[in-house]
């Protein structure tokens, strides 16, 4: 068996090759069920944001390329090269990344606490898809204990960045008062929820929030005091909007260039600064080629959250070594699967023994034997081929100076004192000889 992860990050791809590898939620159930059907593929989980689109799987040997090539198959990549753009980590290396991962300290914000919630989702749904076995589900339940234990036990969660606030932070760094400022929020989900909760901390002048569903805009927008449209009525609403926030589950585009141009024009010429955090992305990016019109994706965002990571490289250390130490103990409980358990070894070749040493005794007593010498035999027998080849190994051992198999079978074979010099001597067996 080999664990494998595979995928690409906001550190290794462009967002545009981000968008086309990313699984919205209702197709990460049964793209799991055709990633669990290749041969030799035992378990999958899939784990797709804004920032990363992963593949963790456990596959028996000589499978290890599969699910890449199922990849590029599944997303219609033809022609396309993205072996540049992807990595590949295997055994303890894709253990040690997803622990990265859930921790925080391969995120686009050094410790953001969101991307946790996400790897769970992603155990979610392969549990929902039953893509998984006991490997993969242990490897997640320890995923989570690491996660958890980085965060109580150093410093990396402490003024942590969110993708959402270093949006806002970039908004008032163009609208310097955004008590002056109208926002609206494409989307309900946590990202857009965290943007609300700082865009009101910073004191907007007004928040509207639109999404496909106008419950759930009216609920989120009731929360911090916004007015709530539905997606459909975006045009509408859109030269309202001195700052738009975009971060929507969509597979196409949500504002067009034609839309935000009649926006423009309708606002005269006043200027608009667009943030999308989306993947795939919710603004054309032909939008960006207006004039008046200032537009950032979720990769322009770096520059600003890097200024908030020297004060977190000493808890990240921390959490290295934290890492490092739950990578070893996952592998040893991970390779101990490959050994072969020699109990069921042991059973079979005893009882194999015993059943052809009784035969003979049978054969004995069918030639005239009494039951006695039947008996003696089958004792001295039966004693003689459970002991040899252990009595041969051991005597190899000392001759070969193997300490450590000697005291190990000390600590196998020791006798209790009642088991032996309590005995009666006719309850004892006779000496081995081999």
């Amino acid at each position: 068996m080999a664990l494998i992860a595979l995928g690409l990050n906001h550190l290794s791809a462009p967002v545009a090759l981000r968008e086309r590898i990313a699984f919205a939620p209702e197709a990460t159930g049964p793209a799991l069920g055709e990633l669990i059907a290749l041969p030799g593929v035992r378990e999958a989980a899939i784990l797709s944001t804004c920032n990363r689109t992963e593949l963790y799987c456990n596959v028996e040997a000589g499978a290890e390329s599969s699910p890449f090539a199922w990849l590029h198959r599944h997303r219609n990549l033809g022609g396309t090269n993205i072996d540049e753009f992807t990595y590949r980590h295997h055994d303890a290396d894709a253990v040690r990344h997803l622990f990265r991962v859930a921790t925080g300290l391969e995120s686009m914000v050094l410790g953001e606490p969101q991307i946790l919630g996400q790897v769970k989702d992603a155990y979610t749904l392969a549990r929902g898809a039953r893509a998984l076995d006991a490997p993969l589900e242990r490897l997640f339940q320890n995923t989570f204990a690491v996660a958890k234990r980085v965060r109580s036990d150093t410093r990396i969660g402490t003024s942590t960045v969110s993708v959402a606030f270093t949006a806002v932070r970039l908004a008032e760094r163009v609208f310097a008062d955004l008590s002056q400022a109208c926002v609206l929020l494409i989307g309900a989900g946590e990202t857009i929820e965290l943007a609300a909760r700082h865009l009101t901390e910073a004191r907007a002048r007004r928040l509207i929030v639109a999404n496909r569903t106008l419950a759930n805009a009216h609920a989120l927008a009731g929360r911090f005091g916004g007015y709530a449209i539905e997606l459909s009525d975006l045009e509408r609403h859109l030269a309202e909007a001195d700052i738009v926030i975009s971060s929507t589950a969509a597979r196409e585009p949500v504002l067009s260039r034609r839309m935000v141009a009649a926006a423009i024009a309708a606002r005269r010429r006043r200027p608009m600064f667009l943030v999308d955090i989306a993947v795939p992305r919710d603004i054309d990016p032909d939008v960006g080629t207006l004039d008046d019109v200032f537009l950032y994706t979720i990769d322009d965002l770096r520059d600003v959250i890097d200024e908030n990571l020297r004060s977190r490289q000493q808890a990240a250390r921390e959490a290295e070594a934290m890492i490092e130490l739950s990578v070893e103990h996952f592998m040893d409980w991970w390779r101990a699967l490959d050994l072969r358990n020699p109990v069921g070894g042991l059973r079979r070749a005893a009882e194999a023994g015993r059943d052809d040493v009784l035969a003979r005794a049978r054969a004995l007593l069918a030639r005239g034997k009494t039951p006695e010498e039947a008996l003696d035999y089958l004792a001295h027998a039966l004693t003689n081929k459970l002991l040899h080849a252990p009595s041969a190994n051991l005597r190899a051992a000392a001759l070969r100076g193997d300490i450590e198999l000697l005291r190990a079978a000390e600590r196998l074979f020791e006798a209790k004192p009642d088991d032996t010099e309590a005995a009666a001597p006719s309850e004892r067996l006779p000496p081995a000889s081999s």
